[in-house]
């Protein structure tokens, strides 16, 4: 492995979330890790988790293949639209039916959690909604 390369596995990793890497490629090994602070690191994980408390999470009724567009291409929602309860706000499709998935509440689209055509299962968050 080039010196190059090196550099540029070391400063993906430093601007990554990770804390640990190891690269094995023949006779080469590296291995990487950060120190963890862990109560800033938990401070974190219970703000984002308090965070999504306060948000209606809407989840997948059934397996099948994601679509936040319609047959035409337009956008059911984007982040930052308003939606009313009961507004279609996405698609699932599962064995060629497609399912409309609604707005369980009124309220802002403040992420959606998928990309147009993701595979998603049963459960899964699809979109937050303030």
């Amino acid at each position: 492995m080039e010196f190059k390369e090196i550099q540029t596995i070391i400063k993906n990793f430093e601007k990554s979330t990770l804390t640990e890497l190891e690269i094995v490629k023949g006779d080469f090994r590296i291995h990487l890790s950060k120190r963890v602070d862990k109560e800033t690191t938990q401070t974190t994980e219970k703000e984002e988790t308090k965070e999504i408390e306060e948000m209606t999470a809407v989840k997948s009724p059934l397996v099948g293949t994601f679509y936040i567009t319609d047959a035409e291409g337009n956008e059911f929602v984007s982040p930052g639209d308003y939606v009313n309860e009961g507004d279609t706000i996405c698609i699932i499709e599962a064995m060629k039916i497609m399912n409309e998935i609604t707005a369980p509440k009124s309220g802002v689209i403040k992420e959606i959690k998928l990309k147009n055509g993701d595979p998603v299962g049963f459960d899964q968050v699809l979109i937050l909604i303030e």
